[in-house]
């Protein structure tokens, strides 16, 4: 047994088994008592549950849609490649700027009912975006973003709540619905674009639009939820010292830039395709695709890199299956890019679930993953949202796509980097104190 230092990052204690990976779901409020000892009792949990898929499905269309469609919008409001590479930035961006009000506002308001407040934010981004020319086109894309951010961090803390002795099943569903919700916006957006177009063509506007719906379902069907009496919260730990912390600032960094390279995907992977040749609805069907086959390996890489004495191996190999997809979808020949594209589904897949594996297992109590888990989030979204706008500005200077893969190895290798530190069997070197 090895002892622990309480202010230095620390081996990791034997006691730390691989049935933690239930904890996946990290509660946003773990600091709050007031949330933590009372826990609502669920007269109808079957609702709930369909309430907390619909919300989940909802917190990846609004990315994934615009895929597809960016060159078509590019076209027909005049954006340059660089505003193009903002455009898929600015929600990447808010994710992480956001993220950190969403303890705020659900200690405040009580996180039911700020669920609901913010899907009917997100519905009203779509419809900016997708109504009101350039102007709306990025504000709406600000507003979907943030909206995203901090339901992103509070529903993970309803599903560990409510459905505590499930936590390993709902982790499942949770990153089902996920994937589920991106892979039908990107493969169905084109499609739907043009089954609502008029004699002059495919409407984009209709395409983006389309995905209002299932904001508003999922809010009224959420409406329920926000019945229950909220008592009045309050902060019962603090933990300190997470940035100056090296085991923690290397999670984050590994967090930011796997999603970096998971947000060129989801904002420029359809766009590339399209210059090589594939039309957009093969394009965003086989963006799609590349999603679905994420869920196996979200699901299996957690499971197997606790296995291990550590995770660096597992996080070397998803990201070598990762850069392996990408400069296949970029280089290789048309008639083998669904292979890399499966190849890149079972990386990243792996990369983001591994991302929030480290978070757990590298904390020694909830109180510390959920300070980990805002911090890996605010700061890495915020870093990833780099990626998208480089890829826009390397473009636009080049005029072709060959010179992003110089992106893809550049993250790709910080990533690895990053993630041999984070990889360790180690605890960040932070506790956390009553207050």
């Amino acid at each position: 047994m090895t002892t622990k230092a309480p202010l230095a990052s620390d081996t990791l204690s034997p006691s730390r088994t691989p049935h933690e990976i239930d904890e996946l779901l990290i509660d946003a409020e773990a600091d709050d008592d007031e949330v933590q000892q009372h826990r609502p009792v669920l007269k109808r949990p079957w609702f709930l549950l369909l309430g907390l898929v619909l919300v989940a499905l909802n917190l990846r269309p609004a990315l994934s849609s615009m895929a597809p469609l960016l060159s078509e919008v590019s076209k027909s409001l005049g954006l340059s490649a660089a505003k193009a590479g903002l455009l898929t930035t600015l929600p990447v961006l808010c994710l992480g700027l956001f993220a950190p009000l969403a303890p705020i506002l659900a200690r405040r308001f009580g996180s039911e009912r700020v669920v609901l407040g913010i899907l009917m934010t997100l519905t009203c981004g779509i419809l900016l975006r997708s109504s009101f020319g350039q102007v709306g086109l990025f504000t709406g894309s600000v507003m979907a973003g943030a909206s995203i951010g901090i339901i992103g961090v509070l529903l993970p803390g309803i599903v560990k709540r409510d459905f505590a002795k499930q936590a390993g099943t709902m982790t499942g569903v949770y990153t089902m619905a996920l994937c589920l919700g991106a892979a039908i916006a990107a493969g169905s957006t084109v499609p739907l674009s043009q089954v609502f177009g008029d004699e002059q063509g495919a409407s984009w506007t209709m395409g983006l639009g389309f995905w209002v719906v299932p904001a508003v379902l999922a809010a009224i069907l959420w409406w329920p939820q926000t019945r229950h009496r909220q008592g009045q919260h309050q902060s019962g730990y603090r933990v300190r010292g997470l940035l100056r912390d090296r085991l923690a600032r290397q999670v984050t960094l590994y967090m930011g830039l796997q999603s970096s390279l998971a947000y060129i995907v989801f904002g420029w992977l359809p766009s590339i395709l399209i210059g090589r040749g594939l039309t957009p609805t093969e394009a965003g069907l086989l963006l799609s695709g590349s999603i679905m086959v994420q869920l196996l390996s979200s699901l299996t890489a957690p499971w197997l890199a606790t296995r291990g004495k550590d995770q660096r191996l597992a996080i070397l190999l998803v990201m070598v299956l990762t850069l392996g997809g990408l400069y296949g979808c970029l280089y290789a020949p048309l008639n083998q890019l669904w292979f890399w594209a499966v190849v890149l589904g079972l990386g990243q897949g792996g990369t983001f679930s591994l991302a929030l594996t480290l978070i757990v297992l590298r904390s020694r109590d909830a109180h510390v993953a959920a300070n980990l888990s805002s911090m890996a989030q605010g700061f890495g979204y915020t870093l990833a949202s780099l990626g998208p706008f480089a890829v826009g500005v390397v473009h636009d200077w080049t005029g072709n796509w060959s010179a992003v893969g110089w992106i893809f190895g550049i993250i790709g290798v910080g990533a690895i980097l990053a993630g041999m530190g984070a990889g360790r069997a180690l605890y960040v070197g932070v506790t956390s104190e009553k207050i």
